[in-house]
C-alpha cells in the first residue's frame, strides 16, 4: 500500500492518509500544507471495536495529515472526484502516488485490503471525529489572533463589562482552559476532567445570547433615529459597542468550540459507537449558532447602511455630521466582514458588497461637495443613487443565493446517488 493515499473530506477539512512519503508527495503536488492528524491515538481508544486489532500496525505505519478547507484544498477534492456518503457527510476515495515521474492519479475507488481506513467503520468514525476537532481548534487559534488585533487588551475589554452574564462567561473560562491543558498532556478527557466543564456550555451560551440581544438593541436604536445629529451620535456609539460585542461573541464561539473538542474526546473514550452521530449533532448545533450570529450582525450592518444613506441625503446641510455617520457605518461594516470571515460565515460576501457600497456613497458625497453650485442637484439625486446601489447589492445577493441553492441541490442529489 506504499503508493496508495486515502482521502477523507468533511466540509471543513481534508485528511490525507497513507505512507508518509506518499502523503508528502501529494501535499507538495497540490501546494498544500497540513497538520498531523494523530491517527495513532485511535488505537487504544478503539481497541475493543471489531477489526481494529489487525489495523493497529497499519495505523502505526501510516501518516495522516489534516488540511484546512481552502480554495486550493477544495479544488483538490473536486479534482479527484471523491465519493460522498449521504449518511455521514464524508467524501472519500483513494488515489495513487507513484512518484514525481508518474504524478498523482485518482482512481476514485475504495481500497479493499486490510489496511484500508475508509472502509473500516470504526477507524473512519474516529478519523472523522479527529478532523472535526482539528477544524475547531484551527478556528480557536484564529480567534485568538483576531482578539489580539483589537487595540485594547481583550482581558481589559471583557473584565470591564459590568454585565453579570458576561462576568459568568469569564468565570468558566479558566475551567475550560485547564481542561484543554490536561487533555493535551494526557491525551484524553477523563470522567473527572469532563465533570468540571460539562455544564459550562450553558453559561457560555447564555452570554452569547445576551450579546446577540445587545446587537439587536443597537439595530433598533438606529432604526428609531431620523435627525442627522441623532444619527451621528448613535452611529458613533454603535461603532464602539459593536466592536466590543463582536469580541465577546468571538470569545464565546471559541469557548464553545473548546467544549465541543473536549466532548468529542469524552464520547470517543466512553461510547465510541456513538461518535459519528455525536459529531454530526455538534456540527448541526454549530451551524445553528453561526446562523443566529449572522442574522444579528447583518441586521446591524443594514441599519448602519440605512443611517449612512439618510445622512448622505442631507450632506450639503450637514457635511461634517453626515461624514461622521458614513465613517462609523463603514467601520462597523468592515468589522463585521472580518468577523464573518473569521467564523466562516458565507454570507460575509453580502456585507462585503455593503462595505463597497458605503465607500461609494462617501465618494458620491465628496463629489457633491466639490461641484459647488451643481452640488445642489447632485445632493438631490443622491437619495435615488443610494437606493439604486442598495437594489444592486440586493440583486447581486439574490443571484448568489439562487446559484448557491441550485449548486447545493445538485450536490445533494449527487450525494444521495453516490451515498452508501
Amino acid at each position: 500500500m506504499n503508493d496508495e493515499i486515502q482521502l477523507i473530506a468533511d466540509g471543513d477539512g481534508l485528511a490525507v492518509i497513507g505512507d508518509p512519503a506518499a502523503v508528502d508527495r501529494f501535499l507538495v503536488s497540490e501546494s498544500l500544507s497540513g497538520k498531523d492528524l494523530g491517527l495513532q491515538r485511535l488505537g487504544p481508544k478503539l481497541s475493543s471495536a471489531a477489526g481494529v486489532v489487525q489495523l493497529g500496525s497499519e495505523l502505526a505505519a501510516n501518516s495522516g495529515q489534516w488540511v484546512k478547507l481552502t480554495e486550493e484544498s477544495a479544488n483538490a477534492i473536486k479534482k479527484y472526484g471523491l465519493m460522498t456518503n449521504s449518511k455521514s457527510g464524508l467524501s472519500m476515495g483513494v488515489i495513487q502516488a507513484k512518484g514525481q515521474a508518474h504524478g498523482i492519479k485518482g482512481i476514485v475507488q475504495f481500497a479493499k485490503g486490510p489496511g484500508s481506513i475508509v472502509t473500516n467503520p470504526a477507524i473512519l468514525t474516529g478519523a472523522a471525529g479527529i478532523m472535526a476537532q482539528l477544524a475547531m481548534q484551527q478556528t480557536m487559534d484564529e480567534i485568538t489572533d483576531y482578539l489580539a488585533t483589537i487595540d485594547e487588551k481583550v482581558d481589559d475589554l471583557l473584565r470591564g463589562q459590568k454585565d453579570a452574564v458576561v462576568a459568568d462567561m469569564i468565570g468558566v473560562d479558566l475551567a475550560i482552559e485547564d481542561a484543554m491543558i490536561i487533555r493535551e498532556q494526557v491525551g484524553r478527557v477523563s470522567e473527572v476532567t469532563w465533570s468540571k466543564v460539562q455544564a459550562t456550555s450553558v453559561t457560555v451560551g447564555r452570554t452569547q445570547a445576551y450579546a446577540l440581544r445587545q446587537l439587536d438593541a443597537l439595530a433598533e436604536k438606529l432604526e428609531n433615529k431620523s435627525k442627522v445629529g441623532d444619527l451621528a451620535k448613535t452611529a458613533k456609539e454603535a461603532e464602539s459597542s459593536v466592536r466590543e460585542w463582536l469580541a465577546i461573541l468571538a470569545r464565546c464561539f471559541q469557548l464553545l468550540d473548546a467544549i465541543a473538542v473536549l466532548e468529542l474526546d469524552r464520547v470517543l473514550d466512553a461510547s465510541p459507537d456513538e461518535l459519528d452521530e455525536h459529531r454530526l449533532g455538534l456540527r448541526a448545533a454549530r451551524q445553528n449558532r453561526l446562523e443566529r450570529i449572522s442574522r444579528s450582525t447583518e441586521r446591524v450592518v443594514a441599519r448602519m447602511q440605512a443611517a449612512a444613506s439618510a445622512a448622505n441625503t442631507k450632506v450639503l446641510l450637514h457635511p461634517i455630521t453626515a461624514q461622521a455617520v458614513v465613517v462609523s457605518a463603514n467601520h462597523v461594516a468592515s468589522g463585521v466582514v472580518n468577523f464573518h470571515g473569521l467564523l466562516g460565515i458565507e454570507r460575509s460576501r453580502e456585507s462585503l458588497e455593503a462595505k463597497r457600497w458605503i465607500e461609494a456613497a462617501v465618494e458620491a458625497r465628496d463629489r457633491a461637495l466639490e461641484t459647488g453650485a451643481d452640488g445642489v442637484d447632485a445632493a438631490k439625486n443622491l437619495g435615488n443613487d443610494t437606493l439604486d446601489r442598495a437594489k444592486s447589492v440586493t440583486d447581486k445577493l439574490s443571484n448568489k443565493i439562487s446559484k448557491h441553492s441550485l449548486f447545493r441541490r445538485g450536490k445533494d442529489d449527487e450525494d444521495s446517488s453516490e451515498g452508501s
